[in-house]
């Protein structure tokens, strides 16, 4: 076990992946893509072995999106596990349902992820027998055969796991103290979109952030220490000399669409990005 809150089985793994990601789905020319990609379709950029022969260079060539996209390990487990390592171009039969699986297996995997972090923190213990048996469960129907996963109700078992993410982040917040009162935090979750937004050195201590759009907003200095961050969106954001240790429910995914520098504080079960500016 690394000294991530999040299991190595959870992060994506593309030694041990067919390319599924860059297979599988569609992207649109954008600011993160330089080019249009349809659903089952392979990138160019997607060699002979499965590996990218951009990958060190994403960003510069146009594929931002690319570098922030997290599997969870889904990759893997389609292409080691559901597939016993069968890959779609030598068995081209195969190669729509891997594709129509992977989206299925990744947000499995993503409930997974959520899971171990809440089973690690000392907050959540009065509630780890229920988070146990959930992961338990989750885990049992990532091991089904290709068309039991294809049936599977998604939203169903998302909206049983999300009761228990709630109960783990009130647990992990209420250690907060003394910010209820913070007139500047409490305009600020009046709404959830702050794109562009100016919030420099704002104290977002112990918030409930889930879902909350911070597009290009400057976020420089700010404290979110064990706020909730599921779902919050920090593409362009400026997170330089924030803080951001305890957060909960961050993902390498979320820290990598920002832009930082050595001064953020980054909480263990991340990594600081490589575009990020070292020199700071």
């Amino acid at each position: 076990m690394s000294n991530s809150l999040i299991e190595e089985r959870y992060r994506g793994d593309c030694e041990k992946c067919f390319g599924l990601c860059c297979a599988a789905l569609p992207f649109a020319k954008s600011a993160d893509f330089a080019v249009n990609k349809d659903a089952g379709t392979p990138c160019t950029n997607l060699q002979a072995d499965y590996r990218c022969g951009i990958h060190r260079d994403l960003r510069n060539k146009g594929f931002r999106g690319c570098t922030v996209y997290d599997c969870f390990g889904a990759g893997q487990q389609v292409s080691q596990y559901t597939y016993s390592g069968k890959d779609w171009r030598q068995n081209p039969h195969l190669a729509k349902e891997m594709f129509d699986v992977l989206p299925v297996m990744q947000q499995l995997y993503e409930m997974l992820a959520y899971l171990s972090e809440a089973l690690q923190l000392e907050d959540t213990k009065s509630i780890h027998e229920q988070l146990f048996k959930a992961k338990l469960d989750i885990e049992q129907l990532t091991n089904q055969e290709p068309q039991l996963l294809l049936e599977l109700d998604v939203s169903k078992h998302r909206a049983y796991v999300n009761d228990l993410f709630i109960q783990a982040s009130r647990l992990v917040r209420s250690k907060v103290k003394g910010n209820k009162e913070n007139n500047k935090l409490n305009k600020v979750l009046k709404r959830r979109d702050h794109i562009g937004a100016r919030l420099s050195g704002i104290d977002l201590r112990g918030a409930d952030l889930r879902g909350f759009l911070f597009i290009a907003a400057d976020l420089r200095g700010a404290d979110l220490r064990y706020a909730d961050v599921i779902g919050a969106d920090f593409r362009d954001a400026d997170l330089s000399g924030a803080n951001l240790n305890g957060c909960i429910f961050l993902t390498q995914a979320q820290v990598n669409s920002a832009a930082g520098d050595k001064q953020t504080s980054l909480p263990p079960s991340v990594e600081m990005p490589e575009h990020w500016n070292r020199k700071a």
